[in-house]
C-alpha cells in the first residue's frame, strides 16, 4: 500500500493531467454533432491502427514478462477498439443509404 501511495505522490502531476484529459475528452466528445461522428470514428480507427503497430513493436522488444503482458493487452484492446469502431461506422453509414 505504501508503494502505491508513493507512486501517486511521486507522479501526482502526471496523474492530474490524465484525469484532466479524461474530463476534457468527455466534454469534447459529448458536443460532437451526429453528422461528424462517422468521420471522427474513422480517424480514431486510423490512430488505433498505429497504436496496434506500436504495441506489436513493443512486444517484439520486450525484455520482461510484464512488458510482454502489457504489449499483448495493448494489442488486444486496440484491436477490439478498431473492430468496434468499424462496426459502428458501418452501422452509421447504413443509416444514410436509400431504402429500396
Amino acid at each position: 500500500m505504501e508503494n502505491i501511495l508513493g507512486f501517486f505522490l511521486l507522479h501526482r502531476e502526471a496523474i492530474f493531467l490524465v484525469i484532466l484529459s479524461i474530463f476534457l475528452g468527455i466534454e469534447v466528445i459529448s458536443h460532437v454533432p451526429a453528422i461528424l461522428h462517422t468521420p471522427l470514428m474513422s480517424g480514431a480507427n486510423a490512430i488505433h491502427g498505429v497504436v496496434i503497430i506500436g504495441a506489436i513493436i513493443v512486444m517484439g522488444h520486450a525484455e520482461t514478462t510484464w512488458a510482454m503482458i502489457l504489449g499483448f493487452l495493448a494489442v488486444v484492446l486496440g484491436t477490439l477498439n478498431v473492430v468496434g469502431g468499424f462496426v459502428v461506422t458501418d452501422r452509421m453509414l447504413e443509416m444514410f443509404k436509400k431504402k429500396k
